[in-house]
């Protein structure tokens, strides 16, 4: 995001209401936690796949929720 994208997100921010404040908090709060447990996420199965651990096909596909 450059500067004055962000500068402009600020200023629009700072005309909501406390409500819509509130709101918009919760869901930044939200996006950091989503972002930090995708990352977990990602580590760990990185780290699987460095220690040779592998999935078959048709376990990726149950996991992926295909036939």
């Amino acid at each position: 995001m450059t500067a004055v994208k962000f500068l402009d997100l600020k200023q629009r921010s700072s005309e909501l209401s406390e409500k819509q404040r509130q709101n918009l908090s919760a869901h930044l709060i939200q996006l950091s936690q989503v972002r930090a447990s995708r990352k977990q996420e990602t580590s760990r199965r990185l780290n699987a796949m460095a220690s040779g651990e592998k999935v078959s096909v048709s376990d990726l596909n149950k996991q992926l929720g295909h036939s």
